[in-house]
C-alpha cells in the first residue's frame, strides 16, 4: 500500500529530507510523488519554517485538506523553486471533533487563501490565520460542503450584508476620509466574474480585497464523482477556457497516468506536446490582445489582431481535435486520435502559419510593447519582487516577470519537452511591462516547439504511430494511494492531487489552478499605486475566473 503508514523508523530513516525536523514528525508516509511527515497540529510553523529555511523547500505549492472516517487532514505540499522534482508532504492531522491546526500562513503567504478554501468546503479552522473566513462561498453559508455530514438539501440564504465593505479604513468607518469603490463582478477589467474591494484615498489606492467565488461550479466534487477512465477527462477544459484546455487535460492525464502506472507511447507524447504549445499561443494571445483593451483602450487594432492570430491557430487545433473551445482531446495514455488526413496538407498549413508568425509578432511589439502610452502606463508598475512573488506561490509569466527561472516543461520534464530545443523565458523588471513581455516571447519559444514536433511527426515511420497505450477499461488504483503531480499550464503550474479508495471514482480529487495564487499577490502590486496602475497590474495576471473558483 503506497501510503501505508512506516512507524518505529530508526533515526536515519526518519531523517532524509526531514532531518531538519526530525524532533517533529510523528509518522512517516509514502506518497507516490514525494516523501510525506505528519506533524502535530501544533508544530504547523516550526516544522514549514524549518523546511524552507534549512532544507530550501521555498514553493508552497499546494494546500489539501480531506475528511477521513476518523480525523480530518491538511496536507501541504512543497516543492523548490530551485529544481520542483526536490518535493516533500507535510501532513497534519486534526481531531475529528475539533479539527484546529497552526496556520502555515505567517510562513508562507500563499496559504492565507489556500486555508481560507479548507475551512470554508472542508470545515478544518487555522490558528494564527490573519483572516480565517469563508473564501468561495458567502460568509452567511450554512456546514462545509465537502464535509462528510453536509447537508445538501438544506436551504442557503446569502444576505445583502455580503456585499458590506471589509477594508477596515473604508469610506464606512467613522471620521475616514478614504472612499470603497467596487469594481465589478461584472466589469470588463476584470475579465470575469471577480469582485475587487478597492479603498481609495483620493485617487491611491490603500487596499484591495479580491472577492471570488462567484463562478464556483464544484469541480472538484463533480470530479470525485466521475469514474478516472471516462468520465473526468472533460471536466479541466471549463477550468480555462481561454485557450488552455489542452494544457488542463494534460495536468489530469499526468497524474491519473502516474496514478495507474500507464506509460504513454513516444508517437503520443510528440502530439501531445505540439498540441499544448498551441494552446498555450491561443491563451497568450488573448492575454495580450485583452491587456491592450485594458491599458491602452485598443480595440479596433491590438485586441481585433490578436483574435485574428487566435482563429488562425484555433482553425489548426479544431483540425485535429474536433473542437473550438472544450477540446476534449487527451486520454489517459495518449490521446483520442491521430493527426487529420491528409497529414501533408496539415502540416503544410501549421508550417505556413508558423512562416508568418515572426513577422506579425514583429507588428505586435509594434503596437504594444513599443507603444509609448502602454510603456508609461506599466513600466515600474504592479511592481513584484522575486522574494514576495514566492512567498505567494506564484508560477508561470508572473513569476517569469519578476526574474524567477522556473518552468515544469524543463525543471519537471513530461510529454517530449526534454528532447527538443527551447528556452525559458524571464524578465527582471518585475513590473507589468515585464509580464506582457514574457508572454509575447514564449509565443516565440511554443512556435518553436511546434516547428520541431511537427518535423518529428512528419518523418515518422507509419507503423509506429501509436496514438494511445493499452489501458485498462476500469482503472482502480491501490487504497488510500496518494499523488500529487503538476503541469505547466499557460498561466503558471496546473497541480492535481488524488488520493484513490479502491474504487474507480477518487475519494479526494484537489485542483491547484495557477492563477488562485497568483490573484492572491494583487494587492502586493497594486496598493501604493493609482487606480488606472491596479487595472494594469490585474490585467498582467491573466486570471481566468473558472481555474480560481473552479
Amino acid at each position: 500500500m503506497s501510503t501505508e503508514l512506516l512507524r518505529d523508523r530508526d533515526d536515519e530513516e526518519t531523517a532524509g529530507p526531514f532531518s531538519s525536523i526530525r524532533e517533529l514528525v510523528t509518522a512517516r508516509e509514502e506518497h507516490l510523488n514525494a516523501p510525506a511527515a505528519r506533524v502535530r497540529p501544533d508544530a504547523v510553523q516550526e516544522a514549514l519554517s524549518a523546511l524552507r529555511d534549512d532544507a530550501g523547500y521555498d514553493h508552497l505549492a499546494c494546500v489539501t485538506a480531506q475528511e477521513y472516517e476518523g480525523r480530518y487532514e491538511s496536507i501541504y505540499h512543497l516543492r523548490s523553486y530551485d529544481d520542483p522534482t526536490r518535493e516533500v508532504s507535510v501532513v497534519v492531522p486534526a481531531d475529528k471533533g475539533n479539527p484546529v491546526s497552526e496556520s502555515a500562513a505567517p510562513v508562507f503567504r500563499t496559504a492565507d487563501w489556500h486555508e481560507r478554501e479548507a475551512y470554508d468546503l472542508v470545515g478544518i479552522r487555522y490558528d494564527d490565520h490573519p483572516d480565517l473566513r469563508r473564501i468561495l462561498l458567502p460568509e452567511t453559508w450554512q456546514g462545509h460542503p465537502l464535509s462528510a455530514d453536509y447537508d445538501d438539501d438544506q436551504p442557503q440564504i446569502a444576505a445583502l450584508s455580503e456585499n458590506e465593505p471589509v477594508e477596515p479604513g473604508s469610506s464606512t468607518a467613522t471620521g475616514s476620509d478614504t472612499m470603497l469603490l467596487n469594481i465589478g463582478p461584472h466589469h470588463p477589467a476584470t475579465h470575469g466574474v471577480l469582485h475587487l474591494q478597492v479603498t481609495l484615498d483620493g485617487e491611491d489606492v490603500v487596499g484591495v480585497e479580491p472577492d471570488i467565488g462567484y463562478i464556483h461550479r464544484c469541480e472538484e466534487q463533480m470530479a470525485q464523482s466521475g469514474t478516472y477512465r471516462h468520465q473526468i477527462m472533460p471536466y479541466p477544459d471549463r477550468w480555462d477556457w481561454g485557450g488552455g484546455g489542452l494544457l488542463n487535460e494534460w495536468a489530469y492525464a499526468r497524474v491519473a497516468e502516474d496514478l495507474a502506472d500507464i506509460e504513454v507511447p513516444e508517437y503520443a507524447q510528440v502530439v501531445r506536446t505540439m498540441a499544448a504549445e498551441f494552446s498555450r499561443i491561443l491563451s497568450h494571445m488573448l492575454a495580450m490582445g485583452a491587456y491592450a483593451l485594458d491599458v491602452i483602450g485598443d480595440f479596433t487594432a491590438t485586441f481585433m489582431y490578436a483574435i485574428q492570430e487566435r482563429e488562425r491557430v484555433q482553425d489548426i487545433v479544431e483540425d485535429l481535435t474536433g473542437q473550438r473551445l472544450m477540446f476534449n482531446y487527451f486520454r489517459l495514455g495518449g490521446v483520442a486520435w491521430d493527426l487529420p488526413e491528409p497529414r501533408e496538407e496539415f502540416f503544410s498549413t501549421i508550417r505556413e502559419y508558423l512562416d508568418g508568425l515572426p513577422r506579425r509578432l514583429e507588428e505586435y511589439h509594434d503596437l504594444l510593447t513599443r507603444n509609448e502610452i502602454l510603456q508609461m502606463r506599466t513600466v515600474d508598475t504592479g511592481v513584484l519582487p522575486p522574494a514576495v512573488a514566492k512567498e505567494y506561490g506564484t508560477t508561470g509569466p508572473v513569476l517569469r516577470g519578476s526574474g524567477v527561472d522556473y518552468d515544469l516543461r524543463r525543471d519537471d520534464p513530461y510529454g517530449y519537452y526534454d528532447e527538443l530545443d527551447w528556452d525559458v523565458m524571464t524578465e527582471d523588471g518585475c513590473d507589468n511591462y515585464s509580464r506582457l513581455l514574457v508572454r509575447m516571447r514564449e509565443v516565440e519559444e511554443s512556435a518553436r516547439i511546434v516547428e520541431q514536433c511537427v518535423d518529428l511527426l512528419d518523418g515518422w515511420p507509419e507503423d509506429e504511430r501509436t496514438v494511445q497505450a493499452n489501458v485498462p477499461r476500469t482503472i482502480r488504483p491501490d487504497d488510500d494511494a496518494e499523488i500529487y503531480r503538476a503541469v505547466e499550464a499557460a498561466k503558471g503550474e496546473l497541480g492535481i492531487y488524488i488520493r484513490a479508495d479502491g474504487t474507480d471514482e477518487p475519494a479526494r480529487f484537489k485542483i491547484r489552478g495557477p492563477s488562485f495564487s497568483n490573484l492572491q499577490a494583487l494587492p502586493e502590486m497594486a496598493e501604493g499605486e493609482s487606480i488606472p496602475d491596479l487595472i494594469a497590474s490585474l490585467g498582467s495576471l491573466d486570471t481566468i475566473m473558472g481555474e480560481v473558483d473552479r
